[in-house]
């Protein structure tokens, strides 16, 4: 029999991704955003486009309708506070009003009360609303992107030095594809068991590792250079960030540096069937963005 699997945030990244690998399997599958004009390719596939905004809770509960399993993106807004939160708990009432059997929701590592990562306290209050609504679900808490090196490396490459803020503290980094082959494995199971799972890569990368590995791979002598967290969050300032994302990338390296990050588990192959692609492989893979 089949089932209507729903992922929301589908003209974002990991959402888009998510679809393109469910699209041509035997559920029926819905893909939901504020802009449905940007699906107009996955729609000629067979994807059922439903208009959904996260902060409009009868558009969510009618995008919502029928769903089996639901895939809740987690938002983006990281500069208005508690906005992330309220929408998280406008999607989950969306879902009770639309009784949707089973919800997958993106987290983040290590969602404790004493990580510094500023983002932890929204996902901490969402998981809680979630377990506590009674709809059996999946927490995928991903780890950090290894697609993010790639804003860092090329900088890295031409100045000769990575410059973090992590001391000796090491990453355990994910592909966004590999969260992605999670997400869309997590949401073909049948499974209704209530169960979180972190995602990762399959080694902790230091600093120096890093660093070395954008030598070998560029051609170029490239150092690792750790500095206090005050002095990363003036230059993030410094180079046009805003404060409150420079706050945010400064306090993930913190957490590295405490160790929240550097956790390596089997997730990617126990929910998405193959192992998470290497470090050194995405890197040389992306080659031509840094060297």
């Amino acid at each position: 029999m089949s089932r209507t699997l729903i992922v929301t945030g589908a003209s974002g990244h990991l959402g888009r991704r998510v679809v393109e690998l469910l699209v041509g399997g035997p559920d029926k599958l819905v893909a939901v955003t504020r802009h449905p004009e940007k699906l107009a390719d996955l729609a000629a596939r067979g994807v059922e486009v439903r208009q959904g905004d996260f902060d409009d809770l009868a558009g969510l509960t009618k995008a919502f309708a029928g769903g089996d399993r639901l895939l809740i993106v987690s938002t983006d807004d990281a500069i208005t506070p508690g906005r992330r939160k309220e929408q998280h708990l406008r999607a989950l009432e969306g879902a009770k009003a639309a009784k949707v059997g089973h919800i997958v929701y993106t987290s983040l590592v290590a969602p404790t009360a004493d990580s510094p990562i500023t983002l932890v306290p929204d996902h901490i209050a969402t998981e809680l609303a979630i377990a506590a609504s009674g709809i059996p679900f999946t927490f995928l808490r991903n780890n950090l992107y290894a697609d993010l090196l790639l804003g860092s490396a090329p900088q890295a490459v031409k100045s000769g030095q990575l410059v973090f803020a992590r001391g000796e503290g090491s990453v355990s980094y994910v592909t966004r594809e590999d969260c992605a082959q999670a997400a869309a494995g997590a949401l073909r199971a049948t499974t209704t068991t209530n169960k979180a799972w972190t995602v990762t890569g399959s080694k902790a990368w230091t600093g120096p590792e890093v660093a070395a590995l954008l030598s070998e791979l560029s051609g170029q002598p490239v150092a690792y250079l750790s500095v206090p967290p005050a002095s990363f969050h003036q230059a993030l300032v410094g180079v046009g960030l805003p404060a409150p994302v420079a706050t945010l990338l400064v306090s993930f390296e913190v957490a590295a540096e405490q160790g929240f990050l550097r956790e390596v588990s089997g997730s990617v192959r126990a929910l998405g069937g193959r192992d998470p692609q290497d470090l050194r492989a995405f890197l040389t893979a992306h080659r031509a963005v840094f060297s």
